[in-house]
This record gives C-alpha cells, structure tokens and sequence, in this order.
C-alpha cells in the first residue's frame, strides 16, 4: 500500500469488513483485506493512529485525527473524535468534554479501546498523560485521569 498500518478494526459479527488507519488514509474492505477503499470522507485530516468499531453497531467507526506525520497533535489544537454510522466517509464531530483549545496531544495506536456495554463504551490516553472516557458512545466525554506519564494503551474489561 506504500505506508505503514497504524491500525485495523473489524466487528466480530462481520469479519469480511475491515478497517484500517494507515499513515495518511482511513481505509475499508469489504473483503477481508483483498481490496481496500479510501474512506477518509470529511475528516480535518486523514492521518491519525487509532481506529476502533463500536462493540453493537459494524458500521460505527471511530477515529481521532491528528495533524500530519511531523506534527502529532489534533488539528487547530482541538482534541477531537471523529464517528462514523455510516462504515465511513461521512464523520461526524465528537467534542463534548474534550479540550477545544492548546490542546497539543498525541494518542497513539494502542490508546484507544471500546467496551461490549451498551451503549458502548470508549476510551483513550493520550501522550500528556490524561484518559478519556465516554459511556454513551462518544456523544460525551469526561477526563477520568489527568496525571499519567505518556499513555501508550489502554485496554478495558467488562466484568460479570
């Protein structure tokens, strides 16, 4: 493909259909990887590391963009989430809680994860140390810690 793999998401329910950040594209296939699809749509920017599939909705994408591969950090200095309904190309905008400004934060491939409640859960870190939560899809966020050192993953469980 001529860049690197950031990352590849797929629902369980619907193997054949993946997803991929790579280095400067979001990406789909509907055959399990044999022929891809640039389905960057309407984002601020098309390179980002994170990509995660909503744990009860395949066609729920999420994604957090990020300015360029020399510049980590959100584009205008606004951390934002990016949701797709539709498997990708048109995005919708995510910042309720989210900083909106000096904002100059990475969050890494590994730092973001979803969790099987439902609604579905999501989270991320990002390299200034603060964790992200949103227990309604990504409709509204909440910083659940602001002091780490760099977060490189972030992972979640559901307990019985």
């Amino acid at each position: 493909m001529g860049h690197c793999v950031h990352r590849l998401a797929l629902h369980p329910d619907r193997p054949n259909v993946v997803f991929m950040q790579k280095h400067w594209d979001v990406m789909r296939s509907d055959d399990g990887g044999d022929n891809w699809h640039e389905s960057s749509g309407n984002l601020p920017s098309d390179f980002g590391f994170p990509i995660h599939v909503n744990a009860h909705e395949p066609d729920t994408v999420y994604v957090v963009p990020i300015k360029s591969d020399s510049e980590h950090y959100p584009p205008d200095g606004k951390l934002r989430v990016y949701r797709s309904r539709t498997g990708g190309n048109e995005w919708e905008l995510l910042t309720s809680g989210l900083p909106q400004q000096d904002c100059y934060v990475n969050i890494l491939r590994d730092a973001m994860a979803v969790d099987t409640l439902d609604p579905c859960g999501l989270y991320f870190g990002t390299t200034g140390g603060q964790t992200y939560r949103s227990a309604d899809a990504g409709d509204r966020w909440e910083a659940i810690v602001r002091d780490l050192p760099r977060v490189q993953s972030v992972e979640v469980q559901v307990l019985p």
